[in-house]
């Protein structure tokens, strides 16, 4: 075992604050300078895996080791993400760049996100989110902090030679402090509202004084127009609004009920399809303060609690929630005054809020530039004009947005309060206390519980559906044509604000009794859906719009999620932990369930149209799609093939190519069929097949080439091929690069997502037992030895038995001890 002394490490910590001091900025040097420094004392155990299992006594020697062990596996994804939260992309980067990977604020231009990281999260949204923490919420935030530029410290000191290669020598590679930190927090907690409008938000104006045309500053033009009194002649462009602006980030989770399962114990599996790399990648840890916290599991880069997770009493999971997290309000303006609206007739001011942000030229020379963005009493003024002239801000009206989480400061106390729930009882008594999760559904199981948890509770605007039919303008209701439940209401009356619900921890939201929650003894299950299915068998209904849309068809990953699920319940002696963990990985798909044989027993007869021109690749494609097995393993051939066919073929509306039509009675069945009765389908899909064989030919693969040669991730010099598919196809197991098909293939290296951390928990008599995977792997840097070893683990489908008691934990032959203390009042 490796342990560093006390005073090793002091010296190595002063001497690197030495070193680092040129990269820090004189304000946060005086600001190091007057702040003393705590004493901290963690205790970072590695195990075989290399996940850090970090002791502390204290709950800022708690946040110091979990900073300083993430730096150790993350460094140059921190840091990066660090500058877009202090809002310096353009000074480091240059305007027009973007992040290297996508996140759960998108992938915007740097200049863009500087400025709206600069609004959002500006000096006093950090002082509020502050105040708002426990003392315990702070310490851990300090600890962390201290911890990170202790890493740093040593790391500039010549401690780690070779290590972190793509930042060690940066200018951005800087210390941090506390605030830094509540940035981050802030903008995973906005991940469901405002981060869906960097753009929106960071370019919004008004119009010119006398302009025929509202400048958005965006190529799209604008229009001066008012809203009509009728939808016909509005005209929205489609807009996704999942997290990220991303179709398939999401989550697959089902639990299920002691009587359920062959062992006797509630069995709970969680798998979040997430980001492979960048700032919101998950991290596998445990934390341990003895006699106070002992839990393990997953969180965001940047954040000290356990966010997926599990502890010797409880275990839970999220996914993706359905329910809007935002709403927007049609403001009218003053006329002659396009920076002021009515409210119950008198003029309001809007705020106007001068940010600059400093540009780094060609030359290397920086320069400032200001822009004045605006909030109302609702929220930052956006510009929609991207979607529909009839959305820009004009002489007329303007649009504000409401995140109802801007005023949730209660997320990350919520996760650490469930970090030390004693049962599912008290874990349940936590959500609904806090109604704190900011745009996910929550599972949970508990020890020697027969029950298993659903729950939609947490930060949820207070729009009820009489108020949404009452106050939604004619501009709304076009909006909720397109993104259905989003409350787009009237800006002008104070009777069309958001509701307070008695009792609930923060104003303008609905209560816990408003929104969904089901406890069961059998099953419960979401794939990104809505609550509305969470047990089939028993219909979720009743509650608002806003908190999600029920009898809609279901995504092909919701029908195949359920319908494993219910395969597993059927088995002899009920669900067993060997069969979930084979089932979530076998990587079939519900489009190939669906229709793979209705389209070969249709279109691969060999008759009469032998002798059309795409005859012979069709041909092909009827030999290599009835020889495959239906999977996409990373051997399967056919997989490469139907996944293209597919992206081709569901471009039909589902009326064309279906036979039997969506059926609200019978959700999970339908639709379903071939519409063989279509000629232009049956020409549509038959040339579909031929130009999926071409498409893969002109990128030099064969039409029967296995998954993995084009599915995989680069790790140093060597692939890992791997399995599975996107979201779009009904994959269950989500392994998806995101981009069409290239030269490359699939790569899943740059901003590819899909399963991330899973675990498969349940209780014995011991206490939890919980087998977990972190596909993309622990680490970023490809000198540790950690930055491939779980991927290549995922990619052969091995589940590793977590170590979680500390008996397990010492009995671990590769156990690693990094011992890292503070002394008070030193440092740099």
């Amino acid at each position: 075992m490796k342990r560093f002394s006390a005073a090793a490490s002091l010296l190595v910590g002063v001497l690197g604050a030495v070193l680092v001091g040129a990269c820090a900025s004189p304000q946060s040097d005086q600001a190091d300078a007057a702040k003393p420094v705590q004493p901290y004392s963690a205790d970072i155990r590695r195990t075989a895996d290399g996940i850090p299992h970090i002791r502390a006594n204290d709950w800022g020697s708690l946040g110091y080791g979990t900073g300083y062990a993430q730096a150790q596996d993350n460094l140059c994804t921190l840091a990066d993400a660090f500058v877009t939260y202090r809002g310096e992309r353009s000074a480091q980067f240059g305007a027009d760049a973007r992040p290297p990977a996508a996140a759960s604020f998108g992938q915007p231009r740097n200049l863009d996100a500087d400025f709206f990281f600069r609004f959002v999260a500006d000096k006093d949204a950090v002082a509020r989110f502050r105040t708002a923490q426990t003392p315990t919420m702070r310490a851990l935030v300090e600890g962390f902090a201290a911890g990170y530029d202790r890493y740093l410290d040593e790391l500039h000191a010549g401690r780690f030679a070779g290590a972190h290669a793509a930042c060690a020598s940066a200018a951005w590679l800087r210390p941090i402090d506390a605030d830094d930190v509540y940035r981050r927090l802030i903008a995973a907690t906005l991940a469901g509202g405002e981060a869906h409008f960097v753009e929106a938000i960071a370019s919004a104006k008004p119009p010119q004084p006398g302009a025929a045309h509202a400048d958005s500053g965006t190529s799209t033009s604008t229009s001066t127009s008012t809203s009509t009194s009728t939808t016909s002649a509005i005209d929205i462009a489609p807009e996704r609004f999942e997290i990220a602006q991303r179709a398939g980030i999401g989550s697959n989770a089902m639990a299920f009920g002691a009587g359920k399962t062959r062992e006797g114990a509630s069995l709970l599996f969680g798998n979040p399809h997430w980001f492979w790399q960048g700032p919101d990648r998950f991290y596998e840890t445990q934390l341990t303060i003895p006699g106070k916290l002992d839990v393990a599991g997953a969180t965001f880069l940047g954040v000290p609690v356990v966010m997926i997770g599990f502890n010797d009493n409880v275990a839970w999971t999220h996914t993706v929630s359905q329910a809007r997290r935002f709403g927007i309000f049609q403001l009218a303006l003053v006329p002659g005054a396009p920076t002021h609206y009515l409210y119950d007739g008198r003029d309001q001011a809007m705020q106007a809020v001068p940010v600059t942000v400093q540009v780094r030229g060609g030359d290397g020379a920086l320069t400032s530039v200001t822009r004045t963005l605006y909030r109302s009493r609702f929220g930052p003024l956006i510009d929609l004009s991207s979607m529909s002239p009839a959305l820009a801000w004009n002489a007329q009206h303007a649009f504000a947005l409401r995140d109802v989480n801007a005023d949730n400061a209660r997320v990350f106390e919520n996760f650490l309060a469930w970090g030390g729930a004693k049962s599912l009882d008290d874990f349940i008594a936590i959500q609904k206390r806090n109604a704190a999760t900011p745009w996910v559904n929550t599972f949970a199981i508990g020890r020697n519980d027969a029950r298993v948890w659903f729950a939609d509770i947490g930060a949820m605007p207070g729009v009820s559906d009489a108020l949404a039919q009452t106050c939604t303008p004619p501009l709304g209701r076009a909006f909720d044509a397109k993104a259905p439940g989003v409350p787009f209401l009237d800006g002008s009356k104070s009777a069309c604000e958001w509701q307070s619900a008695a009792g609930a921890p923060q104003a303008h939201a609905l209560g816990v009794a408003q929104m969904p929650s089901l406890l069961r003894d059998d099953y419960v299950g979401n794939f990104n859906g809505s609550y509305w299915l969470t047990n089939p068998a028993a219909p979720l209904t009743g509650f608002p719009r806003v908190a999600g849309i029920t009898g809609t068809p279901q995504t092909l990953r919701t029908r195949l999620g359920h319908a494993l699920g219910a395969q597993l319940q059927a088995e002899p002696g009920g669900v067993t932990r060997a069969a979930l963990e084979q089932g979530v990985l076998s990587s079939g798909s519900m489009s190939e369930m669906l229709l793979r044989k209705p389209v070969l027993d249709a279109l691969c007869k060999g008759d009469a149209q032998d002798s059309a021109p795409d005859a012979a690749d069709v041909a092909l494609a009827c030999k290599v799609l009835a020889q495959w097995d239906g999977t996409a393993r990373s051997d399967a051939r056919g997989a490469n093939l139907w996944d293209e066919f597919w992206r081709r073929a569901s471009q039909l509306p589902a009326q064309k190519l279906y036979q039997v039509p969506f059926d609200p009675a019978a959700p999970l069945v339908t639709p379903s069929g071939l519409n063989t009765g279509d000629a232009a389908t049956m020409a549509t899909l038959r040339h579909a097949l031929a130009e999926s064989v071409r498409a893969l030919r002109g990128f030099g693969f064969e039409a029967d080439s296995t998954r993995g040669q084009l599915l995989y991730t680069q790790r140093g010099a060597a692939r890992v091929p791997l399995y599975g598919g996107c979201n779009d196809a009904g994959y269950f197991t989500v392994v998806c690069a995101q981009h069409p098909l290239n030269a490359g293939g699939y790569a899943m290296d740059g901003s590819g997502h899909g399963d991330s951390y899973l675990q498969v928990v349940s209780f014995g008599k011991n206490g939890v037992d919980a087998d977990t995977m972190l596909a993309h792997s622990l680490s970023d840097d490809p000198a540790s030895p950690h930055y491939s070893d779980a991927t290549r683990e995922f990619a052969r489908g091995s589940w590793q038995r977590f170590r979680f008691s500390e008996r397990e934990i010492e009995a671990d032959s590769a156990l690693s001890v990094t011992s890292v203390r503070a002394e008070a009042g030193a440092g740099r």
